[in-house]
């Protein structure tokens, strides 16, 4: 069954349905800067050891690698036989909702043994209930705007999405004085406001052309699909590495620096320059514009070794922002180019699924007794984004 959606013949993009998309990305990334800054407080509250927050981030991000994927063509199947994805994004978000607000509660049931391992489980449960909606929802964006305008559309969710994660750096003490209940309620609110959001504005409406209705489901392309999961790999595992290694660097080189102010800056300029770096990935097109900004990327992580004042943090700070904005731009346009209409979903997931393994191997290696240096983290950050650029170039699929 095809879907029977309301076209908008005028418009390249239907601005509505991807700002209320946009605002389910921003919902996403405030909910994991909230998990982050609390996930330790949590833990020890229960009396389990720090390094038992490592071990949850991996588990949930090796469950990820596996669900994304799976939740990813399951919508599609949904999209081809009752006409919508949109049931399994709004079982998901309302999940994800009750579960984030569940997790403060069980500090309620104070340091009783069966509260104690209730925690854990209520953490990774969250965690999967956000893989069922997230690459079907992101799926979305293939509907929204003609192909060559997807990276443009993409950027309103760049815009929030660095917004939102801004907050991460810039407003953790705030966050932080709220205490976990309130916290957590807001960010479980927001989950809501943006499924209502999608709702009422129409998710299943396509700009005309956009999905093209076929008589079946296409095979597979797997070939494409592994250069997809390695564009994932490659830009989480050198984004988590930069993460790591800025404020490592401000701190042994720069003493009087203020770590936080400077990462603000990076999520601070992806927001502003999400939409010019989209309006550029139209007129360049989108591989090559990823390109130039993994190269970008690149270079400035190789460079971050050799800060030597604050100045010169933010000016690699705000680089890296501007570079990472033709990135994330593209991401998703980018997945969805190497696969049918048909399975946008599954696109969307494996190229989650491959930043999902990328953030495991991160954890794995890192967040143990392996010591992440300045020099290490520079290195392998670089060579990361230098490999996702080689999946995005020797690609091939529709163009977008």
């Amino acid at each position: 069954m095809s879907s029977n959606p309301t076209t908008s013949r005028g418009a390249s993009i239907l601005w509505a349905q991807v700002c209320g998309l946009a605002l389910v990305q921003g919902a996403i990334a405030l909910t994991w800067v909230i998990y982050n800054l609390y996930l330790v407080q949590l833990l020890e509250s229960f009396g389990f050891p720090k390094a038992l927050a490592t071990g949850l981030l991996i588990i949930e991000n090796l469950l990820a690698m596996v669900m994304e994927p799976l939740m990813g063509s399951f919508s599609d199947r949904l999209q081809h036989q009752v006409g919508t994805r949109f049931p399994l994004i709004s079982l998901g978000m309302v999940l994800s909702a009750g579960c984030f607000l569940a997790i403060p509660m069980v500090l309620l049931g104070g340091q009783a043994t069966l509260f104690r391992w209730v925690l854990p489980l209520m953490l990774v449960a969250w965690a999967l209930a956000m893989t069922v909606f997230r690459s079907p929802a992101m799926s979305l964006l293939g509907r929204y705007a003609f192909r060559t305008q997807l990276p443009l559309a993409a950027g309103i969710l760049t815009l929030v999405g660095g917004l939102a994660g801004a907050m991460g750096p810039l407003a953790s003490q705030f966050i932080l004085g709220l205490g976990p209940m309130a916290a957590f309620g807001i960010g479980s609110g927001v989950l809501i406001i943006a499924a209502l959001t999608l709702t009422v504005i129409g998710p299943n409406r396509d700009v005309a052309g956009s999905s093209p209705a076929t008589g079946g489901i296409l095979a597979l392309p797997w070939g494409r699909l592994l250069w997809v999961f390695g564009t994932g790999v490659g830009v989480t595992l050198g984004f988590r590495l930069i993460m790591g290694t800025f404020p490592m660097v401000l701190k042994g080189q720069v003493p009087n620096s203020n770590p936080a102010t400077v990462m603000g800056t990076i999520f601070v300029t992806l927001a502003l320059t999400a939409i010019p770096s989209g309006a550029l990935a139209v007129r360049l097109g989108n591989r090559r514009a990823m390109m130039i900004g993994l190269g970008g990327m690149a270079l400035v992580c190789a460079a971050v070794i050799a800060i030597h004042s604050t100045a010169m943090g933010m000016v690699l700070a705000a680089l890296f922002g501007a570079s990472f904005s033709l990135v994330s731009n593209g991401t998703i346009p980018f997945a969805l180019s190497m696969v049918p209409t048909e399975k946008a979903g599954l696109g969307t997931g494996i190229y989650f699924s491959g930043g999902a393994l990328a953030s495991s191997l991160f954890g794995a290696l890192f967040g143990g007794s392996l010591a992440l240096t300045p020099a290490l983290g520079a290195g392998l950050g670089s060579g990361a984004f230098l490999l996702a650029a080689l999946c995005v170039g020797l690609s091939t699929g529709r163009s977008r």
